[in-house]
């Protein structure tokens, strides 16, 4: 299976090819992102590191979103929100609640006690998704 960053240049191209001007300036963004990370790290970024990076464009683009509607320019808050559609479709799959709640009870059933404990065993399980 291709690596995320593989496959962010695999759109990009897609985008470029089909001269879908939104879509390729959204990806060049993401991408030089991850290269800007790869460069803080000084090795190529593993998925959850690529993920990471996405996640913080969409968090971004969340944000102006809601500046844009604050300001009364929904058009421009409406591409932001696209844009973030897009970026969701290269990340994992989410994890069903269910999922979140099983292992919250199991971890307290086996004895945690406070919060802390808690989120200290349940997270690593479910990092990245």
């Amino acid at each position: 299976m291709p690596s995320l960053g593989e496959r962010l240049r695999a759109a990009l191209n897609e985008a470029r090819k089909s001269r879908d001007q939104a879509r390729t300036l959204l990806l060049s963004t993401i991408l030089a992102d991850l290269k800007n990370r790869e460069l803080e790290l000084h090795h190529p970024p593993t998925d959850e590191e690529a993920v990471e990076v996405v996640r913080r464009g969409i968090k971004r683009r969340h944000e102006a979103a809601e500046q844009f509607a604050a300001g009364g320019r929904s058009e421009r808050a409406a591409v932001e929100l696209a844009e973030i559609k897009l970026l969701e479709t290269f990340l994992p799959p989410s994890v069903p609640p269910e999922e979140i709640r099983a292992a919250v009870r199991e971890v307290i059933a086996a004895g945690a006690k406070d919060l802390g404990a808690v989120m200290g065993q349940v997270m690593p399980r479910f990092k990245g998704r």
